[in-house]
């Protein structure tokens, strides 16, 4: 299959009539699959409501077909098609963060979507990205779209259509280049369908800003044991995700203890990679050292972990080390991502 890349400036008037727009929902309501850009990362587009679809979903990126998938739409109207009811908190959280990084969990309406795009589950996650090419997408289609990470299953989500063309190349009808995203990581996904809302996977908006608006908000223990899980709620739940080539382990402890690891890798002969942030890169002595953001600023941090992630694959190391961060905000997305990464493989001082 020829893959297509569009190059759309996202800064011009009137995207729905953008023929390159255009041309890709064409492809959507052929049931092809299209890759978007969203503020958080590339997402793998195709029709939520048709069964072949969905299967090209799964087929191109690798992905186990019990994960079940985010529906992206342009409007809170296109709910009614397919949820059952809006709770009054997750109407709450729409006013307050749609468009945006959110994934809000409904009970769905059966018969609608695609089983596949759910995984057979009797609930359904929606969001309204905040991103004027992939809105334009969803409005000239006019379809629910589904549309998880466009990356390989386990490697590291996609910031720049140059991402995608590396992992699916021949594999997809084509690619919307709108420039790298913004946020970095994937969206929250939260749970409405309960009294208390659950949080299923941090993102780019926090636990604090949630209870900002609703109140009570638990994070689902599951987050941090999740290898077990039988049926996976949500997105990034079950299975090793954002994985670089190299092994990655986590480091719990002073930037000394780190050094000192690097020094025992390297001493077996091995090529060795420390991920850092702007105000430690000096600190290291390492075959590759890579700053990802600024500590003193987590979001920096989150934008950037994706394509530091991609840059190790780019190099000779055989071991990365990284850094660990505080678990508060964004902290809790950046950590999660990494630790998925490690596979949990946590080094302690």
């Amino acid at each position: 299959m020829n893959t297509n890349v569009w190059k759309v400036d996202k800064y011009v008037d009137k995207l729905e009539s953008n023929p390159h727009i255009v041309d890709a929902a064409h492809f959507l309501r052929e049931n092809e699959v299209v890759a978007l850009p969203t503020e958080t990362v590339y997402g793998l587009g195709g029709n939520a409501e048709n069964d072949e679809a969905v299967t090209k979903i799964f087929a191109a990126k690798g992905r186990p077909s019990d994960n079940p998938l985010i529906i992206h739409i342009a409007d809170k109207v296109q709910l009614d098609r397919f949820v059952k009811e809006i709770p009054v908190k997750a109407d709450a959280l729409m006013d307050a963060f749609w468009p945006g990084p959110l994934t809000i969990i409904f009970n769905k309406k059966e018969g609608v979507l695609s089983e596949k795009a759910t995984a057979g589950l009797n609930t359904v996650a929606v969001r309204m990205p905040d991103h004027p090419v992939a809105l334009a997408l969803l409005a000239a289609c006019d379809l629910p779209i589904a549309a998880p990470s466009a990356n390989s299953s386990g490697k590291p989500s996609p910031t720049t259509a140059a991402h995608v063309v590396d992992d699916l190349n021949g594999k997809i009808a084509g690619v919307l280049d709108a420039g790298a995203t913004g946020v970095g990581v994937e969206s929250t996904v939260v749970d409405c369908t309960e009294e208390i809302p659950v949080i299923f996977r941090p993102g780019g908006i926090t636990k604090e800003q949630l209870e900002t608006v609703i109140g009570e908000v638990r994070i689902d223990p599951a987050l941090t044991n999740t290898e077990g899980a039988a049926r996976p709620k949500s997105p990034g739940m079950k299975y090793r995700h954002y994985a670089p080539n190299a092994p990655l382990y986590l480091v719990s402890g002073t930037r000394e203890f780190l050094q000192h690891l690097v020094e025992e890798k390297r001493q077996e002969g091995l090529r060795v990679g420390v991920l850092t942030t702007e105000e430690h890169t000096g600190e290291f002595d390492a075959d590759v050292v890579l700053a990802c953001g600024r500590r003193s600023e987590l979001e920096s941090v989150a934008a950037a972990l994706y394509d530091i992630l991609r840059r190790f694959n780019q190099t000779d190391v055989d071991v990365i080390f990284s850094e660990m961060f505080p678990t508060s905000g964004v902290g809790l997305a950046i950590m999660n991502r990494l630790q998925k990464a490690a596979g949990n493989k946590i080094i302690a001082e």
